[in-house]
């Protein structure tokens, strides 16, 4: 991996080359804004979320049930650092809480079993809208994890399933789309694997140099293309399945550069810009796809940037290492998990299942494992999310 070529940003101009057409005064894509979205404070009744692990709030509690047998007590659940009270909520259930709202899982299950809306057994059915599930994609259903148990249900689906309980989306909605992270990991995923090939045949003398550069060249573009088609995919749901069934106040977020994540960083220099890449370019599509929408964006990107080059000036003391020890979660969980999943990564000081790596801080660290944010950095993301709402002038 560490003699693979990047060719990010000249693929990036490529692009928009392409889009453009030519001419004297091209039209670049993702500049033409949304427009028409709410400028007043709404009367919100409910908290509605669309997404993947960063808005996983619970999905898969049964797998990490103490007694092993799919029921509570859990010792995880959430992809942070798991705990008792505020300890373990993610950055939906923080923004939920200054609303004065309550939101609850939409399904929670494991494997072949789900329930739909456990709340509802509570009298609590209307608060079931937080959909987000770990690994999920954006149309495919094979999501990351799925292999293994996880749901990974996509976030068409996951809008369906909204649409099926409720009826519609109302006036007194805050509906919140943040997906792609895992879209992004496919992606990269493939891209490697025939970077890896290519390579070798280099290496071999198989393939000359230039060929293998072309097919570098070519395999990249098939990765960015891919992301290109997401995005639009996302816009279609946006407009056709939210909008039009009666969203008025939506939100919708770009990704981050998963590049300034620990498992970023744990990857050669030369390989980190493709990250850097296939999120921008996703980001690009997804404003020109969303182009006039009644909508707003969230730019998560340049927010999570900052806080990388800025820790300081968001409470963090540590953005490199994971606050999730790899190493106790796999002794904690028997063998069975062995990637150091925040999954299974419970802080509570003093307890047998307390997977915390010595020293570290559930507030001051940054990430919970090579790509989750801890129960501090979920709440630096509320808290700049609720500031972004209220800009809009929604809260």
């Amino acid at each position: 991996m560490k003699t693979i070529r990047v060719l990010g940003l000249s693929l990036i101009t490529a692009a928009l080359l392409a889009a453009c057409g030519g001419g004297d005064d091209p039209y670049v894509p993702g500049t033409t804004p949304t427009a028409g979205a709410p400028t007043t404070k709404g009367n919100f009744t409910a908290l509605v979320s669309f997404g993947d692990s960063l808005s996983d709030i619970g999905a898969y509690a049964p797998a990490t049930s103490l007694t092993g047998n799919g029921q509570a007590p859990y010792f995880g659940g959430k992809f942070t650092t798991n705990g008792s009270g505020t300890a373990g909520t993610v950055w939906v259930e923080n923004l939920a809480a200054k609303m004065g709202l309550l939101v609850t899982p939409a399904e929670v299950g494991f494997g072949t079993q789900s329930v739909k809306c456990p709340a509802a057994a509570a009298n609590l059915g209307n608060t079931c809208t937080g959909y987000g599930q770990g690994g999920a994609r954006i149309t495919d259903p094979n999501g990351i994890g799925h292999a293994g148990g996880a749901l990974t249900v996509p976030v068409v689906k996951q809008i369906e399933n909204h649409l099926a309980r409720f009826g519609s989306f109302k006036d007194s909605d805050l509906i919140l789309v943040y997906i792609g992270s895992n879209d992004v990991f496919t992606q990269f995923g493939g891209f490697t694997a025939k970077a890896t090939q290519i390579q070798t045949q280099a290496a071999q003398g198989q393939i000359s140099a230039d060929e293998a550069k072309r097919q570098l060249f070519l395999a990249q573009t098939d990765a960015q293309n891919g992301m290109k088609k997401a995005a639009g995919e996302l816009a279609g749901y946006v407009r056709n399945q939210i909008l039009a069934k009666g969203g008025k106040y939506v939100a919708v977020m770009t990704l981050s550069d998963i590049a300034d994540t620990p498992f970023g960083k744990s990857l050669p220099a030369s390989v980190q810009p493709v990250l850097t890449d296939l999120s921008a370019i996703f980001n690009l599509w997804l404003r020109e796809s969303l182009s006039n929408a009644p909508v707003q964006i969230i730019d998560t990107y340049p927010i999570l940037k900052d806080s990388y080059q800025n820790p300081g000036k968001y409470g963090f003391v540590n953005n490199t290492v994971p606050a999730c020890d790899g190493a106790k979660i796999s002794a904690i969980t028997g063998g069975r998990v062995t990637d150091g999943s925040s999954l299974f990564c419970n802080g509570t000081p003093g307890v047998p299942f307390n997977g915390l790596r010595a020293g570290a801080s559930i507030d001051t660290w940054a990430f919970a494992d090579g790509v989750h944010p801890t129960t501090g950095g979920h709440r630096a993301l509320s808290d700049a999310f609720h500031a972004q709402l209220k800009a809009f002038g929604w809260l």
